[in-house]
């Protein structure tokens, strides 16, 4: 029966998709799957939650509890076989991973509770790992029996979710990883019971390690995306790595296939691929753990998790990331043309961990005041400013942030005229954004309100100072290097001679308080310090944008009030007089602007 069902299913592929007939839009070839468009629904919903849940729950144990079952039989004197063999049992040819699935009751999964916490977080699409790594299937698959309906839970996980999630208006996410399930155990080892051929349907079919992936195998990894496509429908299908270890003609198939499913049935689908295991374009890019460091051109995701170890699923021991860390982290994302799929590890018996909806309740709280500056917003010209940095990703990712943000760490977002500069830590009386300022004679004559002057400090006018760069301070083989004289003098003139300046050029700077602009030609642009003591200079903060008018602005207001703030733009950028404080993590100030300025 299952031969005839999968024939049937084949000649269907070959027909509508190969056929391109009765219209289908989408080819199995990357010419054709290049042409679609990230769904409206991801760019303007931009933050997801999806679960990592299954038999994995059940050891609760390890720094990554979903590749606990992997150490577990490739490393004898690993941690893994240790805590398995001391709380379970000793592993043999009849006794391992497989007899944790009675212990996963799933007798508290109550997928309303699930979606309605999601919903209550702000996530605008949600949905469960549908098998991962370790063979387990949560849906009602007739491809094997190792599935949540017919073991352990006896329930249908994903169909649950499904019918849940969608109620609630948020659109349906599935996670696949079962690419890598052909290396994940050692199905040869008969020592195990890995090697047990009634067991494959968990393990995988037997073949010898380095071996490529068998024909039943990639059948059985094809049939099962299929079959979700058609008895859930999901709105995003997620991957995690592997892909590129499959022929390609069947990654093609599948997305021809889910492309024009969606087609014909008037949805918006995503499909989000880890490394370059799908052509730019056929796909958004999945980072795990990850973020740009700054703005792209092409949009992408990343998956993270409310853990902060990257233990993905349940743990005993696991502690929970600071919701101030992630709603930074979700901010930088969006201001960088990113989105954001963060995880939960439910218990064994389907509670979600208290330190969970704890800060999940407390990212939904700062979205009810503050997703104005995040739904439905596109990236700015520029990213954000401050001096708080990330570092380059790797292939996967793995350049998640864990820096405390300061006052000075902004981000900005857009939506129509309206910018949005989201300041990553409570910025005191005065905000300001270093990136929108004036230059030249609006510089020189703009009139600083009293409130925006900051503190008192002497004028640099008539001081001179010897400055070296950063990268010269920490070359201890070439001390000889010139520095540059810095002569600062009346009316905003500065001349500098000597090191990249050679024989001098002549550069403008404002100073308001402490802080100092320099510009030369109105092109390069540096900043400083200067604290009555001592002048520095610095490179934290990002390079003016020049399109920017103080006519532009009509109003400004910080999110969660409707109070209008004064302002003032300055040479060393806009001045805002902030209002009292509210709420504990991110502030984001709403700059309303003229669609073209009036200008003398």
């Amino acid at each position: 029966m299952k031969t005839i069902v999968r024939a049937f299913t084949l000649f269907l592929v070959t027909f509508f998709v190969f056929g391109n007939v009765y219209g289908q839009k989408y080819e199995a070839n990357w010419q054709s799957l290049k042409q679609v468009s990230t769904p409206q629904w991801l760019q303007e919903g931009k933050f997801g939650i999806y679960t990592h849940w299954g038999p994995y729950a059940v050891h609760a144990y390890g720094s990554n509890t979903t590749w606990y079952s992997f150490s577990l039989y490739q490393d004898a004197k690993g941690e893994a076989r240790e805590h398995f063999e001391k709380t379970f049992g000793e592993l043999s040819k009849d006794y391992g991973y497989k007899d944790l699935i009675p212990l996963f009751t799933a007798d508290k999964f109550n997928a309303d509770e699930w979606a309605e916490l999601f919903a209550k977080s702000g996530a605008k699409f949600a949905g469960p790992v549908a098998e991962h790594h370790d063979g387990f299937a949560m849906w009602d698959t007739e491809y094997s029996e190792w599935n949540a309906v017919k073991m352990g839970p006896k329930r249908d996980v994903v169909g649950e979710l499904e019918k849940a999630i969608k109620k609630r208006d948020m659109k349906f996410v599935t996670a696949f990883h079962h690419a890598a399930n052909w290396f994940f155990f050692p199905v040869h080892d008969k020592q195990y019971d890995t090697g047990d051929p009634k067991n494959s349907g968990l393990y995988g079919q037997y073949h010898m390690p380095g071996e490529m992936r068998n024909q039943e195998f990639i059948n059985e990894w094809y049939d099962k995306i299929i079959e979700v496509i058609d008895n859930y429908g999901p709105d995003f299908i997620w991957f995690d790595f592997a892909l590129d270890a499959l022929p390609e003609g069947y990654i093609k198939d599948f997305l021809a296939y889910y492309y024009n499913w969606a087609d014909k049935n008037g949805k918006e689908v995503v499909v989000t691929y880890k490394d370059h295991d799908i052509i730019p374009g056929a796909g958004v890019r999945d980072l795990e753990l990850g973020q740009e460091p700054n703005v792209t051109y092409n949009d992408w995701i990343t998956d993270s998790s409310v853990d902060d170890r990257g233990a993905w699923g349940w743990a005993n021991d696991l502690t929970f990331k600071t919701p101030n860390r992630l709603i930074d982290n979700l901010i930088d994302r969006v201001s960088k043309n990113g989105y954001l799929l963060l995880n939960v590890g439910p218990k064994p018996d389907g509670t979600i961990p208290e330190g969970a909806k704890e800060v999940l309740s407390e990212m939904g709280a700062w979205l009810e005041t503050n997703g104005e500056a995040i739904y439905k917003t596109t990236p700015w010209f520029i990213a954000g400013e401050g001096p708080t940095k990330v570092g380059d990703i790797q292939n996967q990712g793995f350049n998640e942030s864990g820096a405390v943000y300061t006052q000075e760490d902004i981000r900005f977002t857009v939506n129509g005229d309206n910018l949005y500069a989201t300041f990553l830590d409570w910025p005191g009386d005065k905000a300001l954004i270093a990136s929108i300022r004036a230059t030249g004679l609006e510089a020189k004559n703009a009139v600083i309100p009293d409130w925006a002057k900051g503190e008192e400090v002497k004028s640099l006018v008539g001081t001179e100072w010897f400055i070296k760069g950063e990268d010269d301070e920490d070359d201890n083989e070439d001390d000889d290097v010139e520095a540059s004289h810095y002569m600062f003098k009346e009316d905003g003139e500065l001349f500098i001679k000597g090191g990249e300046a050679g024989d001098g050029i002549d550069v403008d700077y404002v100073q308001i308080g402490k802080e100092v602009i320099m510009s030369y030609e109105g092109v390069f642009t540096w900043s400083g310090t200067y604290d009555g003591n001592q002048f520095k200079v610095s490179d934290d903060i990002s390079g003016n944008y020049p399109g920017f008018y103080k006519e532009e602005i009509k109003r400004i207001t910080m999110l969660g009030s409707d109070e209008e703030l004064e302002w003032a733009f300055t040479g060393v950028g806009l001045i805002i007089k902030t209002p009292k404080k509210q709420g504990k993590y991110a502030h984001s100030f709403k700059i309303e602007r003229y669609h073209h300025p009036k200008l003398d």
